[in-house]
């Protein structure tokens, strides 16, 4: 018995364009996920306390080729460069 009902188009899924990137199967950024997940327990979940360390994992995985090369604003790291000047 078939699935599909006559005039029903099939469905053909696609990736998304940002979100979903490959899983770091070779431990490369593990030790800074570690040190990020700490900090999130420690900051009782309050991820604006921990932005040094989610940072530093972001650009692992980028050096890593495990996501794609963003700019810091397009990550939500704009206001960074006010706070260094």
């Amino acid at each position: 018995m078939s699935s599909f009902t006559f005039g029903q188009k099939s469905f053909t899924p696609t990736a998304p364009e940002k979100g979903s990137f490959p899983l770091d199967h070779e431990g490369q950024c593990k030790r800074v996920m570690i040190s990020y997940m700490k900090c999130l327990r420690e900051n009782k979940g309050i991820n604006t306390m921990c932005r040094d360390v989610a940072k530093e994992y972001l650009t692992c995985r980028m050096d890593n080729d495990l996501m794609a090369k963003e700019e810091w604003s397009k990550l939500g790291f704009g206001d960074d460069n006010l706070k260094e000047t």
